[in-house]
Order: C-alpha cells, then structure tokens, then sequence
C-alpha cells in the first residue's frame, strides 16, 4: 500500500475515534429522584431539556427517573402546584431535586389595557380569573365562568333558556336609561359580548373596575372592562387537547295550580259574583252551565285527572352534548393553537332547542429577534330555535308569554274547549301556543386580528393591529293563528317577520411602549411610557320585512319557506349613521423599588355620535401605590408577610353607548300597501334628534389594600370607591311634540360601595390540596339629580296597560325601585255596614278602593288598599301609590372551595344576593281574574285559603254573620277584580344562596397515561343549581324579565324556568 494512503487511513481513523469519543463524551444518561419538602416522592414530575421540549421524561412512583441528555444541558423540573426549577448538570449523572410548594401570587402578570403588568405592581382595581378556575367547571361560554368569581361584579341570568341573557353589571352602572353593560375586549378587540366564546378557549378573564385602570379606554369604560385573552401556541411539542361532555336536565322548580275539582268550584263562583248584583240568588248562571253543567253536579270534577301544563311544555328531560377539541404547539420562531367547539342543547321547553360552533386559530411568529406577528381568527356559528327566549325588547304583545298560558290553562279539556284560541274563555292551549309563537334565529360572528411588533431599538416597541368583526343576525318570527297579533292585525292569518340585522367593525391601533431602564443608572427606578392611537368604525344595518295573511293552516316552517303565499305587509331597510371613534391615549408608570408607584393615563377620544365642540372628550386618571411591607419599620414582619400595598386611584371615564343618529337626522325607506294606497314611504323615526348632545362622564375615587401573607398562602383584597356620573344621556319623553323620546344630557348619579376577597391555600402538597376563596361587594345607588324633572316614571308593560307606571325614579332615590299600592290586606265583614239595597256599603272611616278593583268587587273578602295620601273621601286612587320595593341588592358575592387527594378533585361555587326584592308579577297573574274569565290560578288561592262568599246551596251569601263564620280560616282575598293591581304583596326578598355548580373529578395517574403515550386524562362528574336557599316563591329568585329598558329590573313575569342539570365528561390531553 502506497506511504501515503496508509498514512490518510490512520489520519481519518484518527478523526472517527476523535468524533466517537466526542459524542459519548456529550451525551451522558442521566439519573435523579423528585421529592417535595418532607421528603416524600413526588411520582409524575416532569423533567425536560431545556431548549428541546420533545427530549422529557416523568418520575416513577419512587420520584425516580432517567434521561439522556447532553453532558451541559440544562433540565427543568416542574409539577403541578409547585415551584418549577431549572438545574445545570455540569457533567453530573445523578442529581437529586427537591420542589417546594409554589406561591406564585404576586409574580403573576395580568392583562391591563393595551399591555400587561405584574399583579404586585398594579395600582388599580383589577381582578383576574384564570385558566385553571375556567377549566375546573365545564361552562357553555365565558360570562358563566365568572359569576361569583369577583367582587362587585354582578351576574345575573335572566331566565332559564339555552340563549338567555345575561346581564353583566361592574360597581352597579351610573346611567339612567343607558346601557350599563361593561365594555369587553377580547385580544384587544372590542365585541358586543363574550357569551359566544368557549370557555375552553380562553387564557384569563380581566375585570378592570376603577378608572386608573378604565380610563385607558376613554369613552367606553365607564362602565368597567371585561378583557378575554384567548389561549396562544407554547413551545413545545404538539399538544392536542380534547375535551367532552354529556348533560341531562330537569326543570328545577314548579308551582302547584288548582285541582280540577277545585278550579271548577271558583269558576261557579265567579260566575255567580258578576250576577250578584242582580241575581243574587239564583244559581246556575249561564257562563257557568254552558262548559261545566249544573252546580248540582260538581262534586263530579273532584274525580277528573289534571293536566299538568308545565310538564307537558317544560317537562321534558333536555340534553346537552359538548365538544372541544384544540392542538397547540410550536417552536421558539412559531407558535399556534386552533381550536373547535360544538354545543347542542336540547333544552326543556317543547321545539326549543340551541346549538353553537366554533373554530378559532392564533399564530404567533417570531422571524427576527426585534420583530414579531400575530394572527389570530375566530368564529362562531349559533341556532336557537323555538319559542322559549323571552321577548320583551321586541314583543308585540304580552298576551302570548309561553308560561302564562301554561299557568293558567284549564286543568282538563271541558265542552267546546278549543284546541287552540277559544274566543269566549280567552284561553290559549299552550301546546298551540309553542308552535304558534316559533322562531328561528342565527347569529354569525367572524373575528379577524393581525398586528406587528418591531422593537426598534432597545426596550422601545411599535405595535399596530387591525382587526375586522363582521356580525349576522337572522331573526324569523312566526305568529300562527292562536297569537294577539294574528288576531289584531292578521285577521286571525298567520303572520312572519324576518328581521336580518349586519354589523361591521374597523379596528387600527399603534402604540408605542418604552422601558426607561437602561437609561437609570440605578436599578431602584423603573419607568414605562405608552403612547397610542385607535380609529374604531362601526356600521349597522337593519332589514325588517313582515308579510301577512298566509293561509290559516300554515305552520312556521311553510311560511319560512313559502314567503309567496303571504301577503307582503312592510319592507323597512334602516342603515344608521357610521359610528366612528379617533382616539390619542397615553400611560406612565412608575416606581422607586417596587415601594412607591405612580401611573397615570390619559385618552382623548373624538365621536361621529356628537357634534362641534361637544365631539371630543378627555378622560385622564392618576393613581399612586405604597407597598408598606417594603418599609423597615415593617421588617419583623417579613416572617409572615410578604405584601402589603395601599392604593389611591381618581380619574374620568366617558359613555356614549346611544344610536350614532342621535345628533343629526337621518331617514328610513319603508313599503307598505296601507300609507293613503302608497307603496313606500320615508320617515326619521320616532325619536327626536339633539344636536347639543355631549358624553356622559363619569369620574371614579378608588382605595385599595392588597394582602399577602405566610408564603402566599392567604391573600385577598380590600376595595372602597365612590362613582359619580354626570350629564346622564336620558331618554327623555316628548309626548305631543310628534316624536316618542329625544335623548338629553341631565341628572347625575353616584354609586358607592366597599369590596373584600379573600383567597386561603389551607393545604398544598404534591397529594393534598385545599383552597377557599371567597369575595363579597356591597353598592349603593343614588339619583342627586334628574335635571328639570324631579321624577322618571317607566312601565314593565307586563300587563299592557292596566298597570301602567310602576317604576319611579326620585331625586335621593334609586334606579330600580318599585312603584305601586300598598297593601292592607282584605276586607273584613266588619268594615262594612251591612249589605243595602243590593250592595255592601262601607264605615265610615274605611278606605273605598272600588275604582281600583271595580265597584262591583267591592264586598267582604275583596282585596283592601291603603290610602296613603289621607284623601278627605278616603278614596284609594292612583295618587295613592308610593315606592314598595327596591330591586337593588345589599350585597352580593360567592364562595368557592377546591380540594384534591391524590388523583381525585372537587370543586364547589356558591354565589348569592341579600337584600333585592323581586317583582313577582307571576304572582298577581295566577291568582286574580281580572277581566278575563275561566283562567287557572295557583294554590295560593286554594279553596280554604282564599276568601269564599257561596252558600252551600250554591247561592252568593250577603249574610255578615254567615259570611264571617265562612271565613274565619281563610287568609287571602277573593280573587275576583276588575284588572291586575301592584301592591306591596307581590314585592318579594329575593335574597338566596345557590349551590351553583358541584364537580368531582378523577384524574389516573401520569405513570399510567405514560406508556400509552397520554400526557392526562380527567374523568369528572358536575352538578349545576343543585339547591337554592330561598324564601321567594316563584320560580326562581335570579330573573329579571322585563328588560326593554334599564328602568325595569328584577321583574319575574313568564320566564323561561330554570333547570337542574347533571353532566358528565372527560379532559384528554396527549
């Protein structure tokens, strides 16, 4: 062999046995053990090489593992509620670690407007739920998740249906008739609500209070702000998550109606009273005899079967399937997350049923080390259909609420009963009263968001976003032939509105943020500057089409379809003004050794909703924090407290949450065959416009004090602020001046309160868990000023107009107080002379409330009023109302408990109210005739408990002494009377306290899921409304019906019932 390839041979075994002993040199196998601070193993930790996430092992039941990493890697070691660590090998093959428990309070970041912050820094009123809370209890959308969760943050939900609303109140909400909804953002984008996003899609939950945090977002944060962060990709292999669950439901609660026999037995006797007055005994009368036969006979309804109504309508078990499934992953250039979501609901009402889909992806990127993109979409796709969803914003009539004709029904199909709208009982079946009144609706939402982040130089970063929301709204609703409006207007024809509403929203912001850090010297000073610029527009538009007259046996889905074979009754296209809002905002933030902290912002905002010198509003905020546990007189305290921090906050924050054609005219075309025999026409509505519009400025003082204490262990937060809201844009009625209502800024209002949460980690090792939290917020609301008037009267309408006003809003008093008589109970025998020519005549000396119940009515056992204005006639009228109830609560709050042992979880949510009174108009409909005939009513007016006047020969009696004889055991008054009346008997404490939601979950052990290549699984069973603490007698005390305008809260009339439900599911990750 030639010396010179002999001698390249040696050279390049010289190189492999070089590279070879490299390699084995670099890559050792690496052996350890995982255990907590009492020495116990710790079986599952996870331990990973830093910089190559899919390079990871988990411990074994001795807290044992191995791995293979290179000889200088660095691993991390992290387990669930402790303390993660990052520990160096250094050429070591064993090393041995020990994880203490993790108390990670007040390191935690939270979003703030247009950025982030450390919890332990900020120095406003902020709350934060998080992913861990959401993910415990499985939750059909966000607005669920947070009830209970939050100090001075309200919830309530309306009703019981699949899509009912839930109404959001931050510190009780300044405006009058406005909207006192809070602004939500969600990654940064302003929407009209979170309902439709999925629990499981969301990172944490962002509630900003005050206006040091508020003020940011200028002329939409009066009312407080709601921020959802979405989940966003992490480093990492590729995690799928799948998440699912099965729910069955029941309707919780029902009200007992009269028996057959009973019901008939009230039916003679109302009969007989409106012929007292001149048949007084002569028995049989014909309303009577015509459906029931003779009073001989009706003992005979005793042995007929009752219907129960409300499980025939909302008796059905519903069921709920829920599905999501999400993959995430990404390296440190690119991260992603995509996510799909399915609900269907069947729900317990009869054809009423929900379902809603959703897909959303988020790409973050990160092509330079100065420069990063994101991207992010979302979806979502929701039906509801049927005739449950309460309609009090759009109803045309009360007259074909869902419950009220199940309630009062007749309880069996007598004679000549139809089955559908019986004209002469004025009943409807209330199986023909779903079909009749079905709907079909479709909200279609897309989101889409993009920004880029430059860092241009050092700790300086330009940020601009876009983003796109793009709303459609289909609303089909089908009055079929049983409905008040077939009948009224149809000439008892079917009758369809198709209602398609579109809205799209423009959103620019830039910002620019700079850290001063490098340029102080010292590291005791931190300061952080925020400057920004957003153009946001909005355009609306509505199409409204009804066509009437389809042939009578039409049902909804052929008049759906078969639009044609109506008659085109209106076509109205409205588009409103663009709405359009330029803003310049700015943030600073400073501190001297995280001690003393100052920030302020400012924003001005300019709207296209005013005019002139009144389109720009400046909204600015200060705020200062002492972290006193810093202080040196504090120091031997350190043992066991590890933060106290005071904060200050004032500032202003604006609303101008009105229709953008309030300050100029705008018009609207409309067809129509019955104008004069024209066929289209325009006109500017029916409110008046004011160009001397301006915002509503509310200014807000805020005192905080935040806690730690043992390690982190108990911590919680004390809150007092005092809101004021001036120049209230009030819907101001202009009768006689051709138009309804002009908005007007006047009044002024305040709200105070106080706020405390407190949250204890009782226990928290690698086995063991307890934790409590619990939060409670007490708001008083106060009218100072109504301008030029000294009252604001609104009607609930739930009873047309035979109630009329029966809300009132005083100067020093309060929005949401209730307006009507005041009860004394009934007439006794002994308030009257006696019976006198036909007729009781009363003493001297007692109130007459014949013109509120009707002269013909008036007689022992007759419902009695007092006279509160002290009438020389002693005539109770409508001067003698007075506020008879507050629908405001004292206080609300909840409490939640969270424990685990070993693998196994249970968490508890309570939530409560104290102090609101509900306007339980239910309970005046189902127990007083009015002016109908044959109704049903509720065992509250059982025979023995309501005031009889028949003899047992079937006779009225107006015999004093047998008629108080009679009645000596009955407690309530004779339901018959000339219309519905609102006294103080229906005003009911709506303070309770509900076992919201139960779960008990299992989770099997990762050692387990490892060699199937599962990083989780969680098996979980979840009760919802499982009890409910309660003195009030209706349905439900959490409802609030009546809701076409903010003047009229706290109204139960026909709500959708709630249900009780029990679900079961499971979380899958790999």
């Amino acid at each position: 062999m030639p010396k010179g390839m002999k001698n390249m041979r040696t050279l390049l075994l010289m190189i492999f046995a070089a590279l070879s002993l490299s390699v084995s040199a670099q890559t050792i196998t690496l052996n350890g053990n995982v255990k907590d601070t009492t020495g116990e193993p710790i079986i599952g930790a996870s331990i990973v090489e830093k910089g190559n996430t899919t390079n990871g092992t988990i411990t074994n039941l001795d807290g044992n593992f191995s791995l293979k990493v290179p000889a200088n890697a660095t691993v991390i070691v992290s387990y669930i509620g402790m303390k993660t660590q990052e520990v160096a090998i250094k050429g070591k093959s064993k090393i041995d670690v020990t994880l203490t428990d993790d108390a990670k309070a007040l390191d935690e970041v939270v979003v703030i407007g247009y950025g982030t912050a450390r919890k332990k820094d900020l120095t406003g009123s902020v709350a934060t739920v998080n992913s861990e809370t959401l993910a415990a209890i499985p939750v059909a959308n966000a607005t669920e998740a947070l009830q209970g969760k939050m100090a001075g943050v309200q919830i309530t939900t309306t009703e019981g249906s699949p899509d009912a609303e839930m109404r959001i109140r931050v510190r009780g909400g300044g405006s009058i008739t406005g909207d006192n909804t809070p602004l939500f953002i969600v990654d940064g984008f302003p929407v009209e609500s979170i309902s439709d996003i999925p629990a499981t899609d969301i990172e944490d939950i962002t509630v900003l209070k005050d206006a040091s945090s508020t003020a940011i977002y200028g002329s939409r944060g009066a009312n407080g702000v709601i921020i959802v962060t979405t989940k966003s990709g992490k480093e990492g292999k590729i995690s799928v998550n799948y998440n699912a669950y099965y729910a069955w439901k029941q309707m919780s609660k029902k009200l007992k109606t009269l028996s057959s026999g009973d019901y008939t037995r009230w039916q003679y006797e109302r009969a007989m009273l409106d012929q007292n007055s001149t048949k007084p005994d002569e028995i049989n009368p014909s309303d009577y005899t015509k459906y029931f036969g003779n009073y001989q006979d009706i003992d005979l309804y005793d042995n007929v079967d009752a219907i129960d109504w409300q499980d025939q309508i909302f008796g059905r078990t519903g069921h709920t399937f829920n599905h999501n499934l999400s993959i995430s992953g990404g390296s440190d250039k690119t991260k992603y997350a995509f996510s799909y979501s399915h609900i269907d609901d069947k729900a317990i009402m009869q054809g009423s049923d929900y379902s809603r889909d959703n897909l959303s992806l988020k790409v973050n990127s990160k092509p330079h080390k100065r420069v990063t993109l994101d991207f992010s979409i979302r979806y979502s796709n929701t039906s509801i259909n049927g005739a449950g969803a309460n309609e009090s914003k759009s109803e045309v009539s009360t007259a074909d609420s869902r419950m009220k004709n199940v309630m009062i029904y007749s309880p069996f199909n007598f004679a000549d009963l139809s089955d559908g709208y019986d004209e002469d009982s004025q009943l409807t079946n209330p199986l023909k009263s779903v079909t009749d009144n079905d709907r079909r609706q479709s909200r279609k939402v897309f989101n889409y968001n993009g920004s880029f982040t430059w860092e241009l130089i050092d700790n300086l970063k330009l940020k601009t976003e876009f983003g796109l929301e793009h709303n459609i709204n289909n609303d089909n609703r089908f009055y079929g032939v049983t409905t008040y409006n077939s009948r009224i207007n149809g000439n008892y024809q079917p009758i369809v509105t198709f209602t398609d509403k579109e809205r799209e929203k423009f959103r620019n912001t830039t910002t620019a943020n700079y850290d001063f850090k490098k340029l102080f010297k010292s590291k005791d000073h931190n300061l952080n500057v925020l400057g920004g610029i957003e153009y946001i527009k909005e355009q609306n538009t509505t199409n409204t089409d009804e066509v009437r007259y389809y042939p009578d046996f039409f049902t909804a889905d052929e008049a759906f379809k078969f639009s044609s074979q109506g008659t085109a009754f209106s076509i109205d296209k409205y588009y409103n003004a663009d709405d359009v809002l330029l803003s310049f905002f700015g943030r600073a933030n400073y501190d001297f050794k995280s001690k003393y902290l100052v920030s302020a912002t400012f924003r001005a905002d300019g709207s296209s909703k005013f005019l002139g010198d009144n389109r720009w509003g400046y909204f600015p905020s200060a705020a200062v924090a002492w972290r006193i546990s810093s202080e040196s007189f504090m120091e031997n305290s350190r043992s066991w407290l590890d933060d106290l921090k005071l904060r200050f906050s004032y500032g202003t924050a604006g609303n101008n949450n009105i229709k953008s054609d309030q300050t100029s005219r705008s018009w609207s075309s409309s067809t129509t065959g019955w104008v004069n025999g024209e066929t289209s026409y325009w006109s500017t509505g029916k409110q008046m416009i004011n160009p001397d519009l301006k915002w509503e400025t509310t200014h807000t003082r805020n005192v905080g004090l935040d806690y730690t204490l043992l390690g982190g262990k108990l911590s919680g937060t004390f809150e007092w602020y005092w809101n004021t809201t001036k120049d209230l844009l009030i819907e101001f009625p202009t009768s006689g001046s051709g138009y309804d209502t002009q908005f007007r800024n006047m009044g002024k209002t305040e709200n105070k309160g106080f706020e405390a949460s407190i949250n204890w980690s009782v226990i928290n090792t690698k086995d063991y868990g307890l934790s409590i939290g619990a939060n409670i917020g007490f708001n008083k609301n106060k009218v100072l000023s109504l301008g030029t008037m000294s009252e604001y009267a609104a009607a609930s309408n739930w009873a047309s107009t035979e109630i009329g006003s029966d809300y009132m809003v005083y100067v020093n008093g309060q929005v949401g107080q209730i307006y009507g008589y005041v009860s004394d109970g009934r007439y006794e025998v002994n308030d009257f002379k006696g019976f006198i020519d036909g007729k009781w005549v009363l003493n001297e000396g007692v109130a007459d409330c014949s013109e509120v119940i009707g002269s013909k009515y008036l007689r022992p056992g007759a419902m009695k009023l007092k006279n509160i204005d002290g009438s020389e006639d002693n005539k109770v009228t409508a001067k003698d109302r007075r506020i008879i109830g507050n629908t405001n609560p004292t206080h609300t709050g909840g409490f939640n408990i969270n424990a685990r042992v070993k693998g196994f979880d249970l968490t508890a949510n309570f939530v409560w109210s104290v102090g609101n009174d509900i306007y339980n108009a239910n309970k005046i409909e189902y127990t007083s005739t009015g002016k109908y005939k044959y109704r049903n009513m509720i065992d509250i007016m059982a025979e023995g408990s309501r005031w009889t006047n028949l003899n047992a020969d079937g006779t009225i009696c107006n015999d004093p002494t047998k008629l108080a004889e009679m009645n000596a055991t009955t407690t309530m008054w004779s339901p018959a009377m000339q219309k519905a009346v609102l006294s103080d008997w229906a005003i009911e404490n709506g303070s309770f306290l509900r076992l919201s939601t139960l779960s008990v979950g299992y989770t099997l052990p990762k050692v387990l899921l490892n060699k199937v290549g599962i990083q989780n699984l969680r098996f979980y069973v979840t009760g919802y409304n499982l009890f409910c603490l309660t003195n009030y007698s209706g349905f439900d005390p959490e409802v609030s019906t009546r809701n076409k305008t903010a003047l009229t809260p706290g109204v139960d009339y026909s709500a959708y019932p709630k249900s009780r439900q029990y679900v079961i599911g499971a979380n899958l990750t790999f």
